[in-house]
């Protein structure tokens, strides 16, 4: 399809757009919009620092996280990023774009990244008391300068958890599974502005892994994307967190 003359961005028509005085488009024809949003994912540093255990792999496929981790790390083209989210509508949650609407589905997270998309949704609760759900869950116990909040420190996670003993019982391989699918639901699916931390909220659900598998983790991943588009689409935003990698692909 060609197209001639210069192509207007901005829509014609603001009564369903109705953000754009605060959307990050209108800055772009003034030209006060020139720098690239900035990388708020972790996924290279955390299979840099978290080798999965051979002895763990069957917990995380169980658990319905595998995928995840067989996709690795992919080079995140920000530019690009920059761009998709300057077409990105909260309005409608779609991509406009000159050939028309376009968006990121439930099929594509199902797909792309192997994740259930039914089944009970991914919720709970924030208030609780880190040090004994790490002991229970994980156990070990966590001192006061990894805990930030209702965070736990991404590198300390690593480091106590990451290298199971060799005559390591069930019991223990289950907390070292339940901690790498934690560092990865942080740092990949969930992550969060500063990518130090990962939210202990989702251990709770990691206790059995045959019921953490039946959760929709695809659909939990798709809105907080959404969400996270939505709001690096307004002016003020200068970075983006989340699941780049399901935006890019």
């Amino acid at each position: 399809m060609a197209f001639s003359g210069i192509h207007d961005a901005d829509p014609s028509d603001t009564s369903v757009l109705s953000l754009q005085d605060r959307h990050r488009s209108h800055l772009v024809d003034t030209e006060q919009l020139k720098e690239i949003l900035r990388p708020r994912q972790q996924m290279r540093a955390f299979m840099t620092m978290w080798r999965m255990d051979i002895r763990i792999q069957p917990y995380v496929i169980r658990a319905g996280f595998h995928g995840i981790y067989r996709l690795g790390h992919i080079a995140i083209d920000w530019p690009l990023i920059t761009s998709l989210v300057e077409r990105w509508r909260p309005e409608t949650h779609t991509f406009h774009v000159p050939v028309g609407e376009m968006t990121i589905t439930l099929q594509d997270v199902a797909i792309l990244l192997g994740l259930r998309i039914h089944g009970p949704a991914v919720t709970g609760t924030c208030v609780f008391d880190v040090v004994p759900l790490c002991a229970e869950l994980l156990g070990v116990i966590p001192p006061d300068d990894a805990i930030r909040g209702a965070t736990i420190s991404l590198r300390w996670l690593c480091i106590q958890l990451s290298t199971p003993a060799p005559d390591a019982d069930e019991v223990t391989l289950e907390r070292s599974a339940r901690g790498f699918i934690l560092a990865l639901i942080g740092s990949f699916l969930f992550a969060d502005k500063k990518g130090t931390h990962v939210p202990m909220c989702f251990l709770p659900l990691l206790r059995d892994f045959t019921v953490t598998a039946t959760y929709s983790w695809g659909s939990a991943v798709l809105a907080h994307t959404y969400r996270e588009l939505c709001r690096a689409s307004l002016d003020r935003s200068c970075g983006i967190s989340g699941c780049i990698t399901l935006i890019q692909v």
